[in-house]
């Protein structure tokens, strides 16, 4: 939605629990990582903004880190209603989050046509240097799939900062 000059626009970010989403929030609006704290799943959802000046006219992100856990997937579906974009994250490590950002990509097909889906790895920092066997999700095959769907991919560290604030 356009008002004088100011645009803004709808992300949610979708996965598995414990897929990262929450510190890919964190560090992008705050620039912040709180790896160190125990771990504390997200109910319902979060909503963070942050504003960017793209191309000269600023763009206010409403962005909604849905909960993760199976028992909120029904209420995730009012967060992505309207969305013009999605990230849908999975866990660099867990292969089986691979396997329910593919649902959630599903999903947003099937009732958000015109949401642009970016798939996000998470936890890049763990399955680098001497970890590089911690991988379990390939990239290619990863790439692939987007290229299949229309979707853009990025491997990211909410730890690192790497790749999280591209486009701030």
């Amino acid at each position: 939605m356009t008002m004088g000059g100011r645009v803004d626009m709808k992300v949610v970010m979708l996965g598995r629990e414990a897929g990262g989403k929450t510190s890919l929030v964190q560090r992008y609006l705050y620039d912040r990582f709180s790896g160190n704290l125990p771990y504390q799943a997200t109910i319902g959802a979060a909503f963070g903004a942050k504003t960017v000046n793209v191309n000269g006219k600023l763009l206010t992100m409403g962005i909604w880190d849905t909960a993760g856990s199976e028992r909120y997937e029904a209420m995730s579906r009012i967060y992505y209603r309207g969305a013009c974009a999605a990230i849908i994250c999975y866990d660099l490590t867990d292969d089986q989050s691979l396997e329910k950002a593919q649902f959630w990509v599903n999903e947003l097909k099937q009732n958000e046509e015109n949401c642009k889906i970016y798939l996000c790895g998470t936890k890049k920092d763990l399955v680098t240097g001497d970890n590089r066997n911690r991988r379990r999700v390939d990239y290619f095959s990863v790439t692939d799939y987007a290229t299949e769907i229309g979707a853009e991919v990025y491997e990211t560290s909410s730890k690192t900062g790497e790749q999280v604030s591209k486009y701030s």
